[in-house]
């Protein structure tokens, strides 16, 4: 295995051979997930929230002797998985300027950071961001679904890095850090946002396929993905290894891949994470997704995953292009231009602050012009 960092550490020996003939042995079949079907669905369900759900505590189902108990700070290291294409290596780069700038803000307690780069070969930001180049998985065994090399990156970062912190934050590219990010785990249980679209209970007879009945209910799987999740590193060590093998059985069982679709190594790692006896504290503040989540408030991340466009008015025309328009996917080739332009009044506040975000990190970041 090829091993080139950036962030320190070294070797310290093998242990992925068996893993690897494991997945040679797999054979996968790739299915499509309907997105705007689940954006309509989600639609519908932030229209019947209530005022009151939106007061409650935002710790969802932290453990009852946990509840207020004070902690010492406890540092986390900052990692995410990326690959070495255009689209990835620009939101990686506005990804490390905003953890830099709110690393030194009070109140946050990050740590180190590394760029898993899944490639298998160094690129060129490897002396801007803290980077390990580990391997992707074999040709075509992703079948196109490339986030499924993103467990097997995990599993072999864990094996060789020297990790400083106790703790470590699963995160992506396109997240963006608005406030100070404390350790949100608390004693032995993690923390984790709770998605709207990964529901367990609604796929008990899928889900029983890896996690068996004498395992325990099914409401023991959480409904999460595994970013953003901070985590102790110990846990992680164990459960990333089963957690690539639960995604590489997912793919291979058409009924599961055809109903978990692109989320499915999400579903994979919490049945991981259930098979290891470990739940999460649903932090619902972790992060917010605009243009569905209108304000920033006390959040902690902003995940750009959905496209924002709207017409002049302010008003969403999400599943048309609309007349102002921020959507990722719309730079699949190089980094979005400088100064971006601000929306129109009436776009929600989320919007507005994601795009000063942008243009703030590509007004200072070096050589963004040059697309690096």
């Amino acid at each position: 295995m090829t091993w080139v960092s950036r962030a320190g550490g070294g070797p310290k020996g093998g242990g992925v051979s068996s893993i690897f003939l494991l997945i040679l042995g797999l054979v996968f079949a790739f299915g499509t997930y309907n997105l705007v079907s689940v954006v309509i669905r989600y639609q519908m369900d932030r229209a019947v929230e209530s005022s009151a759900d939106l007061l409650v505590d935002p710790v969802v189902r932290m453990p009852r002797d946990r509840r207020g108990a004070a902690s010492a700070r406890k540092l986390f290291h900052v990692a995410l998985t990326a690959t070495d294409a255009p689209y990835s290596r620009w939101q990686c780069r506005i990804m490390y300027y905003w953890y830099k700038k709110v690393k030194a803000m009070e109140g946050s307690d990050m740590g180190g950071f590394t760029r898993i780069l899944h490639s298998g070969y160094s690129d060129n930001l490897m002396d801007e961001i803290p980077t390990v180049v580990v391997q992707p998985l074999p040709p075509g065994l992703d079948r196109g679904y490339i986030v499924l090399n993103r467990p097997w990156a995990f599993v072999q970062w864990l094996e060789n890095a020297t990790i400083e912190e106790d703790y470590i934050l699963m995160s992506e590219p396109d997240h963006v850090f608005v406030n100070p990010l404390p350790n949100l785990a608390a004693g032995g249980y993690p923390a984790a946002f709770p998605f709207f679209y990964i529901k367990p209970t609604e796929h008990e007879e899928i889900i029983r396929k890896y996690y068996p009945v004498e395992r325990g209910p099914v409401t023991n799987v959480d409904p999460i993905g595994n970013s953003p999740v901070i985590i102790h590193k110990a846990q992680l060590e164990k459960i990333a290894p089963t957690w690539m093998n639960v995604s590489l059985k997912m793919k291979s069982d058409p009924e599961t891949d055809k109903a978990f679709g692109w989320v499915l190594e999400m579903y994979a790692y919490a049945v991981a994470s259930a098979l290891h006896g470990v739940q999460h504290i649903l932090r619902k503040d972790f992060m917010i997704q605009p243009p569905w989540d209108l304000e920033v408030g006390k959040s902690f991340i902003i995940h750009y995953t959905y496209g924002c466009d709207y017409n002049m008015k302010g008003e969403l025309t999400y599943g048309k292009i609309g007349e102002w328009r921020f959507d990722k996917r719309s730079h699949l080739q190089g980094p979005p231009p400088r100064n971006i332009s601000l929306p129109p009044p009436g776009v929600p506040e989320s919007v507005v602050t994601l795009v000063k975000k942008v243009n703030e990190a590509t007004a200072n970041i070096p050589g963004w012009d040059n697309g690096r």
